[in-house]
């Protein structure tokens, strides 16, 4: 039995379709679960909710917490350790692996390209609970409590990935034939994640025995666009001319002022304003090469339209 905890999203929903290469026993885990190919087993579960958690977890071989919440540091700092202290405790009752999806929040402002090796060091509130509930994972890893890896991606795009910046303000405005917007600046290169690929990546890793106890990157395309390169790479796969505006740091602010998950994003904009290099070639070595971006465009923009 695997068991996804946080279903719903881009990462939980994917893997449930990877995962059938693996094994015929799936279950997924939400508050609200639905179903996504009719062959899994659904389970309703809290899991901020220890009791709950446990249940969830119990029976299964493998435990991937893709769980999102909402964007607001607030709700991250009570209910992120909640989730990750349920989740591990549960792990460790059960006998059961642990796969954490995370994000490269906890790394903050990097000068150069991040990671496996980069050290912790947020440079925002959500940042900091990242590096929190990782750190605390790799604290149990280290004293043998429990076999688990962290999985990270860059920021996401692909079919699917709607809770995403560049799929409401780029991908959808160009389809439509409307003005794109980009946030920050638009000159520094930045990554993304196909997604395709990071579920791909995140499902053979935890049916990889030895690739526990580590920090992967998923497989992300070194050739890195800035973002007038990436908004010309969507255009020229919508046929349209690539006009976009550049939304300030400012105007983001201001905005916040009237739309909570602008206010949000204010913190985070460093990663829109500096360079964010995204480095996979520890799983490249091993494993597969991820897509490039144009071809994960084209097909991105292939499934928005169909």
């Amino acid at each position: 039995m695997q068991t996804i905890l946080g279903v719903g999203g881009v990462i939980g929903n994917g893997l449930v379709t990877v995962l059938q290469t693996y094994t015929d026993k799936i279950r997924i885990v939400s508050r609200t679960p639905l179903p996504v190919t009719g062959k899994e087993e659904i389970v309703q579960a809290d899991l901020t909710d220890r009791q709950q958690t446990l249940d969830a977890i119990k029976g299964s071989d493998v435990v991937y917490l893709t769980a999102g919440l909402l964007y607001n540091s607030s709700v991250w700092q009570k209910q992120w350790p909640e989730i990750m202290a349920n989740v591990i405790d549960g792990c460790k009752a059960h006998g059961v692996k642990l796969v954490f999806f995370d994000n490269v929040y906890a790394y903050g402002k990097v000068s150069g390209w991040m990671t496996e090796e980069t050290p912790y060091n947020p440079c925002s509130k959500k940042g900091e609970v990242r590096a929190q509930i990782a750190g605390t994972l790799q604290d149990e890893i280290k004293q043998g409590n429990i076999d688990a890896m962290i999985v990270r991606a860059a920021d996401f795009y692909g079919p699917g990935a709607a809770n995403t910046f560049v799929h409401p303000m780029i991908f959808e405005k160009l389809i439509a034939g409307k003005k794109a917007s980009w946030l920050g600046r638009d000159d520094v290169p930045h990554s993304f994640t196909y997604t395709p690929d990071a579920v791909k990546a995140a499902g053979l890793l935890g049916n990889t025995p030895d690739a526990y106890n580590q920090v992967w990157h998923v497989p992300t395309d070194r050739n890195v666009p800035t973002g007038k390169q990436f908004i010309t790479m969507v255009a020229n796969a919508c046929n349209v001319q690539p006009n976009y505006t550049v939304l300030k740091k400012w105007m983001v602010r201001m905005a916040g002022l009237f739309n909570p998950a602008a206010r949000e994003s204010v913190e985070m904009m460093y990663q829109q304003e500096f360079e964010y290099l995204f480095d996979s070639s520890k799983f490249e070595k091993q494993f597969f090469s991820p897509s490039s971006y144009e071809d994960g465009i084209t097909k991105t923009v292939e499934s928005i339209r169909t």
